[in-house]
């Protein structure tokens, strides 16, 4: 698989779970496509999602807290109105 097909295969995902949680993207296409790239450099370095704002640490148990979309995305869309990466929003 090309980097960009994984890249694709990141944004489709994206797309599914904004819109069965109600979230939205990030409003800015250049912001989105470079979490995007994030994630697919990710998956592909690491067979895994991780988030790119967050350091993967090599133990499985705490790693598996920060596959996208990661254990804190909701608070943090709660909160703050959008999840620390900057993928997905509070819809309004």
């Amino acid at each position: 698989m090309t980097f960009e097909e994984t890249k694709e295969k990141v944004r489709q995902y994206a797309e599914k779970y904004a819109a069965k949680k109600g979230y939205r993207l990030n409003p800015n296409p250049e912001e989105l496509d470079l979490v995007y790239e994030g994630l697919a450099k990710r998956r592909e370095q690491y067979g895994a999602q991780y988030c790119p704002c967050r350091i993967v640490l090599g133990d499985k148990e705490e790693d598996r807290k920060i596959i996208c979309p990661c254990i804190y995305h909701a608070d943090e869309i709660e909160q703050d109105g959008m999840c620390h990466c900057a993928l997905f929003f509070k819809a309004e």
